[in-house]
């Protein structure tokens, strides 16, 4: 999906995504101190928002000028640089923490990615990152339908050979959602997530 058909979506509806944080950045990065960080593929900030509300110096990257447009609505006066910018192709430098959630490309964009992201981090940083885990289209619900775009936390860690970390997760994670059961009412199910959280040697 390209940046005119991200903005569209986003363009669709109030929000793509829930206002708050996702459950497992939140989880991940809660205690850490406050520093400069990165919501690579940022949609409409829901963890820019969230980490610049408890004191850090956020850059929130995306391909879609609807989603940052709704991000900066959202996040007000909080510190935060929006840039419009493709994920694949962004590099900082200095970062203290990078946070990924749910981008989910191609390999080959993915391993350019997570290489590039965690070069921008000092050593000592942190990257937290989370996306739909490959078993999810066959054992869970929701999610991209496309195998090429699903991936599994050793597949993030195959894409980093040759770069110095320290492994400080790397897992499928449950996450419990709401859905429809197709008559009118809500029933829970479990989707199943890949996560990965390490620090930069």
């Amino acid at each position: 999906m390209d940046a005119n058909a991200w903005d569209e979506r986003y363009a669709a509806s109030e929000l793509v995504w829930s206002r708050g944080p996702n459950q497992f950045i939140e989880a991940e990065c809660a205690a850490l101190p406050p520093g400069r960080a990165v919501d690579l593929a940022c949609g409409e900030g829901r963890n820019a928002i969230w980490l610049a509300s408890l004191g850090w110096d956020v850059t929130a990257v995306d391909f879609s000028p609807v989603a940052l447009d709704k991000g900066r609505t959202l996040g007000g006066d909080l510190a935060i640089d929006w840039v419009c910018a493709d994920a694949t192709a962004w590099l900082g430098a200095g970062l203290d923490l990078a946070v990924v959630a749910y981008f989910q490309v191609p390999a080959a964009m993915r391993r350019t990615a997570v290489r590039n992201v965690v070069s921008s981090l000092r050593p000592g940083g942190t990257l937290v990152w989370v996306a739909h885990d490959s078993s999810n289209l066959t054992e869970g619900t929701g999610g991209p339908q496309d195998p090429a775009a699903l991936m599994t936390a050793s597949d993030l860690l195959d894409d980093l050979d040759g770069i110095e970390v320290g492994l400080e997760r790397a897992e499928r994670v449950e996450r419990v959602v709401n859905a429809d059961d197709g008559h009118g009412s809500e029933v829970t199910k479990t989707a199943w997530d890949c996560l990965v959280r390490l620090v930069r040697r």
